[in-house]
């Protein structure tokens, strides 16, 4: 049976209802990342909360886009990572405990110069295939931003928005790698409006689905928003492809989150009703202030005003090929 569209939910408005991971991240600092059957010593590690989802809601709250987060943890959870959300003003009511799980663990492996390794346990993402949909906070959200997470939950999640007249944006980072298939990859592309990924992501998604070129990968979905790094980001679009510069950065500190952040800045835009190339900008400023902020003991954001002055205002966009 179809999960149900939901017909009526107290609560105000939201804008963006972010489904996927909300992790433990045990971020270690190396000197370079340790090759084949080699051992480096650790310079410095620290215990985080993080996971796509719930980085993309923290950002996108910050910036004052009115945000809920549904993802599935364990009871180990630590009560000041759902307090942190909640005084970024993320609504967490659809943070589900499921008994006899932990809540996933991500160590990310970091060398200071932008290298990046990282390992997950999936816990209690691992399979939610018969789990409740987040209805509630879906009848009240505007679009609904798919990211990691079990592919035959996401789907149904993806199909109870369409059927509820809600936007959705498919974004499934490094799990495009590992956990979907060509049949579930075309599916949920087909039900959005907007499809995130780095270079890798996108060229992986094009692979599966057989794509040869992006004006094919266009036909499956209207939009491919892609981050390029320290060339900025790429918007593919059925009417043309948009480029906008990478914001510069004073000071390199850290790349974990950096694409979440991203995604936070995109929305704070296009939820203002800006255009495309602006919503861009404001990721690439906002992703340049995540990389340039030192991780404080609470994972505090940088303020919004120190975004705000990476933005243009008329930013520069060219056409790309």
């Amino acid at each position: 049976m179809p999960d149900p569209v939901p017909k009526g939910s107290a609560g105000a408005p939201l804008d963006l209802l972010v489904a996927g991971h909300l992790n433990l991240d045990a971020e270690v600092r190396v000197p370079h990342l340790p090759g084949n059957d080699r051992t480096v010593p650790v310079l410095g590690r620290r215990e985080s909360l993080g996971g796509t989802a719930a980085n993309i809601s923290r950002w996108a709250s910050h910036l004052g886009v009115r945000t809920a987060l549904a993802a599935f943890v364990g009871p180990d959870l630590p009560p000041r990572f759902l307090k942190r959300l909640k005084r970024d003003g993320v609504e967490t009511a659809d943070v589900v405990v499921r008994a006899g799980e932990f809540t996933p663990v991500c160590w990310i492996f970091e060398d200071g110069k932008g290298g990046q390794t990282t390992v997950i346990d999936q816990g209690a993402m691992r399979s939610t295939k018969t789990e409740g949909l987040p209805l509630r906070s879906l009848r009240r959200a505007r679009l609904v931003h798919i990211t990691t997470g079990d592919p035959v939950f996401q789907l149904r999640l993806a199909r109870a928005a369409r059927r509820a007249g809600k936007i959705v944006a498919f974004d499934p980072a490094q799990e495009v790698h590992y956990r979907w298939d060509r049949k579930g990859l075309e599916e949920l592309l087909g039900l959005s409006e907007i499809f995130f990924g780095n270079e890798q992501e996108y060229l992986r998604a094009r692979h599966l689905i057989r794509a040869g070129s992006p004006e094919e990968f266009l036909s499956h979905v209207p939009v491919a928003v892609v981050t390029r790094g320290k060339r900025g980001a790429r918007a593919y679009t059925r009417s043309g492809t948009i480029d906008v510069p990478a914001a510069p950065i004073r000071q390199f500190h850290r790349v974990t989150g950096a694409g979440d952040s991203f995604r936070g800045g995109f929305y704070r835009a296009w939820f203002a009703g800006e255009p495309l190339p602006t919503c861009l900008t404001w990721g690439s400023a906002t992703a340049a202030s995540l990389v340039e902020h030192p991780p404080g003991v609470e994972g505090e954001l940088p303020p919004t005003a120190t975004i705000e002055r990476k933005v243009p205002a008329r930013p520069r966009v060219s056409k790309g090929r």
